[in-house]
């Protein structure tokens, strides 16, 4: 039995184990007690995870893919675990589900080999659950994953690499060739690690945080005094320097200073 890649999906199957062990292994095993694994496909992935002492959840949205992980890893077969407490097959959309329905608010990690074409809007929905996943990890198209992990004066520094920053402090592990995919995809891929920071919590007001940021990058060749017109800044806030840079420029903390100075002087 097998399962068939489907495009509009975006599945494209990891098919080398060892790159499979490697970002299982990427998992600290601790701040944690449950793995949840998004996309898990045909499993290569899923079973170096069942072979930790944790409890394993994978989210699936493929129908094929979900009886075929439930063929393969039936939990009477499952390395040390016994019930569907320890290992359980999820059908659904990540991208709407309401976490806290399946997790209780428990400390999770989340894993995958991400779809391509979702896997910004994975890391979204992963910080704005921030407070439940300790740490994330896995595999991105490599553009993505490098954007997620650049630091400031870059220019694939941007709104996801500000936002995840802000909140995890992240590694860029290693790349991923195209020819250990079925299908291969067109691109090369590149394995990330993020691990929560221990103080989470911005020294500001985290709505208008996000807003600065977003508002800065979606005219990032502009000046943030231009691309942050729409705060209503007053007139002496205008003068400050901060104003005369991009926001390609300002690393996380620089950011956060931003929008405090915005919170105290907007008219």
């Amino acid at each position: 039995m097998s399962v068939r890649a489907k495009k509009h999906l975006g599945q494209h199957f990891l098919k080398d184990q060892n790159i499979a062990k490697k970002i299982a292994d990427a998992l600290t095993e601790t701040n944690y007690n449950h793995v949840l694994e998004i996309g898990p496909g045909m499993g290569v992935l899923t079973k170096f995870l069942l072979q930790k002492k944790v409890k394993v959840s994978v989210f699936e949205i493929d129908t094929e893919s979900v009886h075929y992980l439930q063929e393969v890893f039936p939990v009477e077969n499952v390395n040390l675990n016994t019930s569907k407490e320890h290992f359980n097959v999820i059908e659904g959309d990540f991208l709407i589900a309401n976490l806290n329905q399946y997790f209780k608010n428990q400390q999770i990690a989340v894993i995958g080999n991400y779809p391509y074409n979702i896997s910004s809007q994975i890391v979204f929905k992963i910080i704005e659950n921030r407070g439940m996943v300790s740490e994330f990890s896995g595999m991105f198209q490599k553009e993505v994953a490098q954007r997620i992990a650049e630091k400031e004066g870059s220019k694939t520094y941007g709104i996801l690499s500000v936002l995840t920053q802000a909140f995890y402090e992240v590694d860029y592990l290693f790349s991923v060739p195209p020819s250990v995919f079925n299908p291969p995809p067109k691109v090369e891929s590149g394995v990330i690690k993020c691990i929560r920071k221990k103080d989470f919590s911005l020294p500001v007001d985290e709505k208008l945080f996000f807003k600065v940021v977003k508002a800065a990058f979606n005219q990032r060749r502009k000046m943030l005094r231009s691309s942050l017109k729409s705060f209503k800044l007053s007139d002496s806030l205008k003068e400050d320097p901060i104003f005369a840079k991009r926001p390609e420029q300002l690393s996380v903390s620089v950011f956060i200073e931003l929008t405090k100075k915005i919170a105290n002087n907007v008219v």
